[in-house]
C-alpha cells in the first residue's frame, strides 16, 4: 500500500493514498477516532481564527473538529450543515455540493431555526480538508443565503490547488500523488 508521511499540528501520521481516477490519488485524511490529532488541530486552528460569532462545518468528517473548536473556544453552540432534510427541521436552505471524495451530488442543508440564530452573525467555517472548494463553496452560499457573514474559512489541511488560495486559513499542505505514489507536480 501507498502511503505518505504528514506533520500537522505538531503530530506526525502516515496516510494511504487512495484512487481516485487513472491518473489521480490522494492521502485520505481522516480523523473521525483520533483524539490527540483533533484536539492538537483545533487549539492550532483556534490560535489563527479571525473574530467570529459561531463555527459552521459540513456534515460529516468535520464533526469533531467542529466540536473540539466550539469546547475549546467556550462556545456554547455551533452549527452543522446536514447533508440531508431531516424530520425535525422546520423548513429549510440547501444547496448542491459535488465533493472530490464522492461519487454523487450531495446536499447541504440548514434548518429555518439555525438560519434564524445566525442572520446577522460572523460564521467560522471550519472543514477538516479543502481540496477542490465545492463543499466550501457551498457552504459559503448556506451562510450567505441564511443571512449571515462569512468571518473566515479554515481547515486542517489543503490539497492541491487549494493550498494557493489567499482566503483560507489551514495548517497543512497536503499534495495531490501519481499513481506510482510520487507528487504531483
Amino acid at each position: 500500500m501507498l502511503t505518505y508521511d504528514i506533520d500537522v499540528a505538531g503530530l506526525k501520521r502516515t496516510l494511504p493514498l487512495c484512487h481516485v481516477s487513472d491518473d489521480l490519488y490522494i492521502a485520505a485524511f481522516v480523523i473521525f477516532g483520533d483524539v490527540e490529532l483533533t484536539v492538537h488541530s483545533a487549539a492550532e486552528l483556534l490560535k489563527l481564527a479571525p473574530e467570529y460569532d459561531y463555527l459552521i462545518a459540513p456534515e460529516a468528517k468535520s464533526i469533531p473538529l467542529l466540536y473540539e473548536m466550539a469546547r475549546q473556544s467556550g462556545a456554547n453552540k455551533y452549527y452543522l450543515a446536514r447533508k440531508g432534510a431531516k424530520a425535525y427541521m422546520q423548513g429549510t436552505f440547501e444547496v448542491d455540493v459535488k465533493s472530490i471524495t464522492t461519487d454523487k451530488v450531495q446536499h447541504l442543508v440548514l434548518d429555518e431555526h439555525d438560519a434564524e440564530e445566525i442572520r446577522g452573525k460572523r460564521m467560522l467555517i471550519i472543514d477538516d480538508v479543502i481540496s477542490t472548494g465545492d463543499s466550501l463553496r457551498a457552504m459559503e452560499e448556506l451562510v450567505i443565503d441564511a443571512g449571515a457573514e462569512i468571518a473566515g474559512k479554515m481547515a486542517i489541511l489543503a490539497e492541491g490547488e487549494a493550498a494557493e488560495r489567499k482566503d483560507i486559513i489551514y495548517l497543512q499542505k497536503l499534495p495531490l500523488f501519481n499513481p506510482d505514489g510520487s507528487i504531483k507536480g
